[in-house]
């Protein structure tokens, strides 16, 4: 994709939100609106579209303190998840491959599993999610899902329970370039 079409996408993201959409993601902020912005080389853009946008994953974490994936989401509801064998970071490779149309399934799933727990969670008013351990983890929706910029304003949770955390500037960096 070129700057120009990257753009063009950016230019109608900001189209849709004008017109009263929210815009939906599962870890958008930490990835697809910093590659978007990159790409796009409209970084004020994407900066406003990503903070202004759900996040479901950042809205997770910041009231978690760590961050769960769409596929256990999607197996603790019920939802039919990724397409067998295939993850993130194959598609890259397999879109090098020419692969196109199995990249392309995958995203669509993604994106299909991404709005119906978005769905299933407002219906609940509750987020749930299979844990490492294999229970079930979860999280109260009391006011629904939160903007970026709303889930920042979450208090950080005490992770000092884990090993290793994950620092929340490890998504928002990019939103600090010039």
């Amino acid at each position: 994709m070129s700057p120009d079409e990257a753009r063009q996408v950016v230019d109608r993201l900001g189209e849709l939100v004008g017109e009263g959409y929210t815009l939906l993601t599962w870890n958008g902020l930490g990835f697809d609106f910093d590659v978007l912005a990159e790409e796009s080389e409209a970084l004020d853009q994407c900066r406003d579209l990503a903070l202004e946008h759900v996040d479901m994953m950042f809205h997770v974490f910041c009231d978690r303190g760590f961050p769960v994936a769409l596929g256990k989401a999607a197996e603790a509801m019920n939802i039919p998840g990724k397409p067998e064998g295939m993850s993130g970071v194959l598609a890259p490779r397999l879109w090098a491959q020419q692969q196109f149309q199995e990249v392309m399934d995958y995203v669509a799933q993604d994106v299909r599993m991404t709005l119906q727990v978005a769905q299933a969670c407002e219906q609940r008013r509750t987020f749930e999610w299979v844990t490492r351990r294999g229970t079930k983890g979860f999280m109260p929706l009391q006011h629904g899902w939160v903007s970026v910029r709303d889930a920042l304003r979450i208090p950080e949770p005490d992770n000092s329970w884990m090993s290793d955390p994950l620092p929340r500037h490890r998504f928002t960096d990019w939103l600090n370039k010039d």
